[in-house]
Protein backbone atom coordinates (compact mmCIF):
# COMPACT_ATOMS: atom_id res chain seq x y z
CA UNK A 1 0.00 0.00 0.00
CA UNK A 2 1.41 3.39 -0.71
CA UNK A 3 1.38 6.47 1.54
CA UNK A 4 -0.86 8.21 -0.98
CA UNK A 5 -3.65 5.59 -0.59
CA UNK A 6 -3.84 6.42 3.09
CA UNK A 7 -5.25 9.97 1.79
CA UNK A 8 -8.02 9.02 0.07
CA UNK A 9 -12.10 8.79 1.47
CA UNK A 10 -10.39 6.17 4.42
CA UNK A 11 -8.34 9.50 5.62
CA UNK A 12 -11.55 11.75 4.95
CA UNK A 13 -13.23 9.27 7.48
CA UNK A 14 -10.83 9.51 9.71
CA UNK A 15 -10.40 12.81 10.22
CA UNK A 16 -14.44 13.43 10.49
CA UNK A 17 -14.11 11.08 13.51
CA UNK A 18 -12.09 13.04 15.36
CA UNK A 19 -13.09 16.55 14.47
CA UNK A 20 -16.40 15.28 15.24
CA UNK A 21 -15.45 14.19 18.87
CA UNK A 22 -14.46 17.48 19.71
CA UNK A 23 -17.12 19.87 17.34
CA UNK A 24 -20.32 17.93 16.48
CA UNK A 25 -21.40 20.37 14.11
CA UNK A 26 -18.50 19.68 11.78
CA UNK A 27 -20.08 18.38 8.70
CA UNK A 28 -18.92 15.22 7.28
CA UNK A 29 -21.33 15.09 4.47
CA UNK A 30 -20.43 18.92 3.55
CA UNK A 31 -16.47 18.06 4.01
CA UNK A 32 -17.14 14.94 1.46
CA UNK A 33 -18.59 16.97 -0.83
CA UNK A 34 -16.27 20.08 -0.85
CA UNK A 35 -13.28 17.61 -2.41
CA UNK A 36 -12.06 17.87 -5.85
CA UNK A 37 -14.19 15.78 -8.40
CA UNK A 38 -10.52 14.46 -9.25
CA UNK A 39 -9.19 13.96 -6.24
CA UNK A 40 -8.36 10.43 -6.09
CA UNK A 41 -6.81 10.45 -9.32
CA UNK A 42 -3.82 12.92 -7.89
CA UNK A 43 -0.98 12.11 -6.28
CA UNK A 44 -0.03 12.58 -2.44
CA UNK A 45 0.28 16.06 -2.24
CA UNK A 46 -2.55 16.63 -4.40
CA UNK A 47 -4.66 14.52 -1.96
CA UNK A 48 -3.18 16.19 0.73
CA UNK A 49 -3.98 19.58 -0.82
CA UNK A 50 -7.66 18.73 -1.64
CA UNK A 51 -8.58 17.42 1.63
CA UNK A 52 -6.72 20.79 3.11
CA UNK A 53 -9.07 23.02 0.91
CA UNK A 54 -12.21 21.06 1.84
CA UNK A 55 -11.24 21.46 5.39
CA UNK A 56 -10.89 25.09 4.86
CA UNK A 57 -14.04 25.63 2.75
CA UNK A 58 -16.40 23.43 5.86
CA UNK A 59 -14.61 25.30 8.80
CA UNK A 60 -15.25 28.78 6.98
CA UNK A 61 -12.04 30.42 8.67
CA UNK A 62 -8.69 29.29 9.50
CA UNK A 63 -9.08 30.71 13.04
CA UNK A 64 -12.14 28.53 13.93
CA UNK A 65 -10.51 25.73 11.76
CA UNK A 66 -6.98 25.54 13.51
CA UNK A 67 -8.70 26.34 17.04
CA UNK A 68 -10.63 23.33 16.25
CA UNK A 69 -7.75 20.69 14.40
CA UNK A 70 -5.12 21.35 17.49
CA UNK A 71 -7.74 19.57 20.11
CA UNK A 72 -7.61 16.66 17.80
CA UNK A 73 -3.45 16.06 17.42
CA UNK A 74 -3.52 13.85 20.66
CA UNK A 75 -0.17 12.21 22.34
CA UNK A 76 2.91 14.05 21.19
CA UNK A 77 5.26 11.69 19.45
CA UNK A 78 7.96 10.43 22.04
CA UNK A 79 10.01 8.83 18.68
CA UNK A 80 12.12 10.36 16.24
CA UNK A 81 9.90 7.80 13.63
CA UNK A 82 6.51 7.47 13.29
CA UNK A 83 5.51 10.81 11.58
CA UNK A 84 4.65 9.29 8.57
CA UNK A 85 3.45 5.89 10.00
CA UNK A 86 1.37 6.40 13.45
CA UNK A 87 1.16 10.62 12.38
CA UNK A 88 0.54 10.60 8.44
CA UNK A 89 -3.13 11.78 9.31
CA UNK A 90 -1.69 15.04 10.11
CA UNK A 91 -0.37 16.16 6.91
CA UNK A 92 -3.32 17.84 5.80
CA UNK A 93 -3.69 19.89 9.47
CA UNK A 94 0.24 20.80 8.38
CA UNK A 95 -1.10 22.16 4.86
CA UNK A 96 -4.22 23.58 6.33
CA UNK A 97 -1.21 25.94 8.14
CA UNK A 98 1.48 26.04 5.50
CA UNK A 99 -1.75 27.50 2.75
CA UNK A 100 -4.49 29.46 4.98
CA UNK A 101 -2.08 30.72 8.30
CA UNK A 102 0.09 33.65 6.85
CA UNK A 103 -2.09 36.66 8.07
CA UNK A 104 -2.16 35.21 11.65
CA UNK A 105 1.67 34.60 12.54
CA UNK A 106 1.27 34.27 16.25
CA UNK A 107 -1.43 31.39 16.22
CA UNK A 108 0.14 29.89 13.38
CA UNK A 109 3.58 29.38 15.28
CA UNK A 110 1.83 27.66 17.91
CA UNK A 111 0.24 25.61 15.72
CA UNK A 112 3.30 24.65 14.27
CA UNK A 113 4.78 24.07 17.21
CA UNK A 114 1.61 21.05 18.54
CA UNK A 115 2.25 19.37 14.68
CA UNK A 116 5.82 18.67 14.46
CA UNK A 117 5.43 17.14 17.82
CA UNK A 118 3.82 14.68 15.98
CA UNK A 119 4.17 14.59 12.23
CA UNK A 120 6.55 17.66 10.72
CA UNK A 121 5.92 21.57 9.65
CA UNK A 122 9.34 21.77 8.01
CA UNK A 123 7.17 22.17 4.70
CA UNK A 124 4.71 24.53 6.45
CA UNK A 125 6.75 26.79 8.18
CA UNK A 126 9.20 27.96 4.70
CA UNK A 127 6.00 30.36 4.04
CA UNK A 128 6.89 32.11 6.79
CA UNK A 129 10.56 32.47 6.53
CA UNK A 130 9.84 33.56 3.33
CA UNK A 131 7.26 36.23 4.81
CA UNK A 132 8.46 37.17 8.08
CA UNK A 133 12.28 36.52 7.97
CA UNK A 134 12.82 38.95 10.29
CA UNK A 135 10.33 37.10 12.48
CA UNK A 136 11.53 33.77 12.15
CA UNK A 137 15.06 33.86 12.60
CA UNK A 138 14.13 34.30 15.98
CA UNK A 139 11.47 31.88 16.33
CA UNK A 140 14.00 29.41 14.60
CA UNK A 141 16.87 30.42 17.34
CA UNK A 142 14.29 30.03 19.73
CA UNK A 143 13.19 26.54 18.90
CA UNK A 144 16.63 24.89 18.30
CA UNK A 145 16.95 25.45 22.05
CA UNK A 146 13.72 23.62 22.87
CA UNK A 147 13.77 20.55 25.29
CA UNK A 148 11.67 19.17 22.55
CA UNK A 149 13.92 17.59 19.80
CA UNK A 150 11.45 17.88 17.07
CA UNK A 151 11.43 21.45 17.72
CA UNK A 152 14.94 21.59 17.85
CA UNK A 153 15.30 19.48 14.70
CA UNK A 154 12.40 21.81 12.70
CA UNK A 155 14.72 25.00 13.52
CA UNK A 156 17.34 23.49 11.07
CA UNK A 157 15.19 21.34 8.80
CA UNK A 158 12.59 24.30 7.93
CA UNK A 159 15.72 26.22 6.46
CA UNK A 160 17.44 23.57 4.26
CA UNK A 161 18.05 25.41 1.27
CA UNK A 162 17.30 22.18 -0.62
CA UNK A 163 14.87 20.48 1.44
CA UNK A 164 13.79 17.33 -0.50
CA UNK A 165 10.31 18.20 -2.49
CA UNK A 166 10.33 21.14 -1.39
CA UNK A 167 10.68 24.58 -3.11
CA UNK A 168 14.13 25.84 -3.19
CA UNK A 169 15.32 28.20 0.34
CA UNK A 170 17.72 30.60 -1.35
CA UNK A 171 17.60 33.68 1.19
CA UNK A 172 20.75 32.59 3.01
CA UNK A 173 22.45 31.24 0.37
CA UNK A 174 25.02 34.02 -0.20
CA UNK A 175 25.53 34.78 2.97
CA UNK A 176 24.64 31.74 5.30
CA UNK A 177 25.58 33.53 8.46
CA UNK A 178 22.18 33.55 10.34
CA UNK A 179 21.62 30.28 9.78
CA UNK A 180 24.64 28.94 10.70
CA UNK A 181 24.00 31.00 14.25
CA UNK A 182 21.08 28.75 14.50
CA UNK A 183 23.25 25.27 14.10
CA UNK A 184 25.41 26.41 16.18
CA UNK A 185 22.70 25.88 18.80
CA UNK A 186 22.84 22.30 17.51
CA UNK A 187 26.51 20.86 16.85
CA UNK A 188 26.41 18.73 19.78
CA UNK A 189 22.85 17.65 20.08
CA UNK A 190 23.14 14.19 20.72
CA UNK A 191 19.76 13.07 19.13
CA UNK A 192 20.22 11.53 15.77
CA UNK A 193 17.21 12.91 13.97
CA UNK A 194 18.45 16.37 14.80
CA UNK A 195 22.27 15.19 14.31
CA UNK A 196 20.88 13.82 10.10
CA UNK A 197 19.41 16.88 10.15
CA UNK A 198 22.26 19.38 10.67
CA UNK A 199 24.73 17.32 8.58
CA UNK A 200 22.17 17.48 5.80
CA UNK A 201 21.91 21.18 6.35
CA UNK A 202 25.36 21.78 6.13
CA UNK A 203 25.82 19.38 3.01
CA UNK A 204 23.10 21.62 1.35
CA UNK A 205 25.76 24.47 1.52
CA UNK A 206 28.47 22.52 0.79
CA UNK A 207 26.70 21.81 -2.90
CA UNK A 208 25.45 25.59 -3.19
CA UNK A 209 28.11 27.79 -1.51
CA UNK A 210 30.90 25.55 0.15
CA UNK A 211 33.42 28.16 1.10
CA UNK A 212 31.67 29.04 4.27
CA UNK A 213 30.40 26.00 4.91
CA UNK A 214 33.99 24.29 5.17
CA UNK A 215 34.96 27.29 7.26
CA UNK A 216 32.59 26.27 9.75
CA UNK A 217 33.10 22.98 9.45
CA UNK A 218 36.49 23.37 10.35
CA UNK A 219 36.38 25.41 13.00
CA UNK A 220 34.11 22.65 14.80
CA UNK A 221 36.40 20.17 13.81
CA UNK A 222 39.37 21.92 15.51
CA UNK A 223 37.68 22.31 18.43
CA UNK A 224 38.99 20.20 21.40
CA UNK A 225 36.17 19.95 23.10
CA UNK A 226 34.20 18.92 19.67
CA UNK A 227 31.69 16.03 21.19
CA UNK A 228 31.50 12.71 19.24
CA UNK A 229 27.55 14.02 17.78
CA UNK A 230 29.87 16.67 16.34
CA UNK A 231 32.13 14.45 14.71
CA UNK A 232 29.30 12.55 13.66
CA UNK A 233 27.21 16.27 11.82
CA UNK A 234 30.58 17.18 10.47
CA UNK A 235 31.46 13.41 8.67
CA UNK A 236 27.85 13.28 7.65
CA UNK A 237 27.94 16.39 5.95
CA UNK A 238 31.00 15.87 4.15
CA UNK A 239 29.73 12.68 2.79
CA UNK A 240 29.22 13.28 -0.47
CA UNK A 241 31.82 16.24 -0.94
CA UNK A 242 34.71 16.20 -3.04
CA UNK A 243 37.35 18.97 -2.69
Amino acid sequence: MQLKDHFGYNLVDLLSDKINAVDATFSRNNFKKALSAQFLDYALTGRVACITDALYTVFGNYEHGIGVLLQILGDENPKETGMFTDYYWVMPIAKYVEVYGLDNFQLSMQALEAITKRNTAEYAVRPFITRYTDKMLPQMTHWAQSDNFHLRRLSSEGLRPKLPWAKKLDLFTENPTPVFAILELLKDDPIKFVMKSVGNHLADYLKLNPSPALLLLDRWAADPNATPHRHWIIKHAKRKYKE
